[in-house]
């Protein structure tokens, strides 16, 4: 059974957003690393990028595949995970804890679009 944790939301493409006031901190789920194995690269975009809800923001490779990162939310960049330049395999070791991107969210309405946990246990069950 992959983590599911309350309180954040969750995109189709497996990514989640943690909102802290008008900040939103986005990264894998749980789920998604499974399904991605070791991974070896995480290519992020530069502070003070804007990202764009369903848009690219960057990739992730591991040895089985690489995928497109899409953001779940708008916003403007405000820091990346730097730790993950140097040790990507973090998000295998817990994908909560190793968020990729930081960005200040430029619309909050976008969340009602996205899954809670329960929506989103089901979604990945199915």
């Amino acid at each position: 059974m992959t983590k599911v944790i309350e309180g954040l939301y969750y995109s189709e493409s497996h990514e989640y957003v943690k909102v802290a006031g008008n900040v939103g901190y986005i990264g894998i789920t749980d789920y998604a690393q499974h399904a991605l194995g070791t991974i070896v690269y995480v290519d992020m975009p530069d502070v003070d990028d804007d990202v764009e809800m369903d848009e690219d923001f960057g990739a992730i490779e591991s040895v089985k595949a690489a995928s497109d990162l899409k953001s779940p939310v708008s916003g403007k960049v405000l820091e990346v995970n730097e730790a993950l330049e140097d040790d990507p395999g973090l998000l295998n070791k817990d994908a909560f804890e190793n968020w990729i991107i930081k960005v200040e969210l430029t619309d909050t309405s976008e969340l009602k679009d996205l899954m809670d946990a329960k929506a989103y246990e089901e979604f990945c069950a199915e």
